[in-house]
């Protein structure tokens, strides 16, 4: 469950091989990126319209604060924060939310509603991008988590990455430093990808996604009193990846975004290998034993953690487009 970023390393080794003129340097200066209250002009109200909405389908649906809070990891570590998650596949390309990496993401519905409460006040003028990033921010405080400013000012691009995910995003099952190094490529250092695997504090983990810690034989590190929960949420050594059988995150506060995962993981209670990992290695200990003891050090944390994330390599100014419709790219004739 788990953080568009190797990019970052071709373009170093590409400059390094064939440096850019010093115009195009200036230009690159001069390009528009993410601001503070971009549509403060053009659309005052977008984000109080995004966090009204959010709070109404939150009341409605408690989920769906997981489902924002996935999204931006699963949209912005994929080359871009430009929204390529939410199109639909089309006839010549896969939709990313149809890969392996994405099992289990859902309510993007809930995405359209908001989108179209923004475009009722301010039609063509606020990007898909922009609007899954501040509802994530604002599920993050849904979930009581921190609220924190976010920049905005992203366009939406116009294809789907998922003949790439697999590069960018990492797996449940990978091993630490495959996961601390995706998320450095993107800037984010080690407390930050400690803080970001904290997200596992609420929500559920599907079946599918742990039963190889209980079948043929319970992985020995699990803690006994934790294995007889999984065991009987997930019966099934194959289960039905339709069927919802999941097990909570956090049994303690499963609705909650709070430091308890990493009481529960330093308690051999995490369900995902990369949980333990995260426990046990000397490079991320340290930061998990801390995060146990201070809630504060971790919203702090996990809000610099997100802002990255939110900035990841965006399309900004004439790049992409405004989105009429979050799922399909807008058609030009």
């Amino acid at each position: 469950m788990a953080s568009k970023a190797l990019i970052f390393l071709a373009l170093l080794s590409f400059s390094a091989v064939s440096p850019r003129p010093a115009i195009a340097e200036i230009n690159e200066e001069d390009k528009p990126g993410l601001v503070m209250n971009f549509y403060k002009d053009t659309c005052p109200q977008a984000e109080d319209i995004i966090k009204e909405q959010v709070k109404l389908l939150y009341k409605r649906h408690k989920n769906t604060a997981f489902s924002w809070l996935r999204n931006i990891f699963h949209d912005c570590a994929v080359q871009s924060c430009d929204a390529s998650l939410l199109l639909d596949s089309t006839r010549r390309s896969l939709s990313e939310k149809e890969t392996d990496r994405s099992f289990g993401l859902r309510n993007f519905r809930y995405l359209d509603t908001i989108k179209e409460a923004v475009e009722r006040e301010c039609p063509g003028v606020v990007s898909c991008a922009d609007i899954l990033v501040l509802s994530a921010r604002d599920g993050i405080v849904a979930l009581g988590g921190p609220h924190f400013p976010l920049k905005t000012g992203r366009r939406d691009g116009r294809k789907s990455r998922a003949d790439v995910v697999e590069q960018y995003l990492p797996d449940h099952n990978e091993s630490i430093s495959v996961v601390l190094d995706r998320f450095a490529a993107m800037g984010i250092n080690t407390p930050g990808v400690v803080a970001l695997l904290g997200a596992h504090s609420v929500g559920r983990t599907h079946c599918v996604k742990l039963v190889h810690r209980l079948y043929p034989e319970v992985d020995p590190v699990l803690n006994p009193d934790h294995i007889e929960h999984m065991l009987h949420k997930c019966p099934d050594a194959i289960p039905d990846p339709k069927a919802v059988q999941y097990v909570r995150n956090d049994r303690g506060t499963p609705m909650v975004l709070d430091n308890n995962y990493y009481r529960n993981i330093l308690d051999n209670k995490g369900l995902l290998i990369v949980d333990h990992q995260l426990a046990t290695d000397k490079r991320t200990k340290p930061y998990v034993k801390k995060m146990a003891k201070s809630q504060d050090y971790f919203f702090k944390e996990f809000a610099r953690a997100i802002t990255i994330l939110s900035e990841n390599n965006p399309l900004t100014g004439d790049q992409g487009e405004i989105r009429k419709q979050c799922n399909v790219a807008n058609k030009h004739h």
